[in-house]
């Protein structure tokens, strides 16, 4: 599929409730990734406050060049992980858009931290939603026992609402 590449700094409310596109951003002004609920945000620049608020899918990932993302991030339904920690596939991803976005733009920022990625990559902060984490080791676990892509899809969100029943007392 596609994705959106923007060369500088896009406004408030960047990728507010994206279900599922894939964007490539080199900084966001307050309000990031608001009920964001699918896709791929890759972030190469500072966020403005309250970013991810009310996230409850997909995956960010910002590159946090001044150590202090966590103070201006919602992390009330996301945990802040290091990129480096998270699945090959998944540092793969990131890269590989990371790749398309300078191809697309010739962004000078991009092309800096493609040069140094090696070196980076530990200061890519992951956002990920608490329940979406969930699903996707789910999937990991129904993949690895054998079944399908689409299986262990299916099987994962059967898993995850049984999970919600039970805590909910339904």
């Amino acid at each position: 599929g596609g994705a959106l590449f923007v060369r500088g700094i896009a406004g408030e409310r960047f990728a507010v409730r994206n279900s599922g596109a894939r964007a490539v951003v080199e900084g966001v002004g307050d309000h990031g990734c608001e009920y964001m609920t699918g896709g791929r945000v890759l972030v190469l620049g500072r966020t403005g406050r309250n970013f991810a608020a009310g996230m409850s899918g997909g995956i960010a990932w910002v590159y946090d060049e001044d150590g202090r993302f966590a103070t201006r991030c919602n992390a009330e339904m996301v945990a802040l992980e290091s990129l480096a920690e998270a699945p090959a596939e998944e540092r793969d991803e990131a890269r590989e858009l990371l790749v398309a976005h300078v191809a697309a733009t010739g962004s000078e920022r991009g092309s800096d931290l493609l040069g140094r990625w090696a070196s980076v990559v530990d200061s890519f902060v992951r956002v990920i939603p608490h329940d979406y984490r969930r699903v996707l080791e789910a999937q990991a676990r129904m993949r690895a026992a054998g079944l399908s892509h689409d299986e262990a899809e299916m099987a994962a969100f059967e898993e995850n609402a049984r999970d919600l029943a039970r805590v909910g007392g339904s």
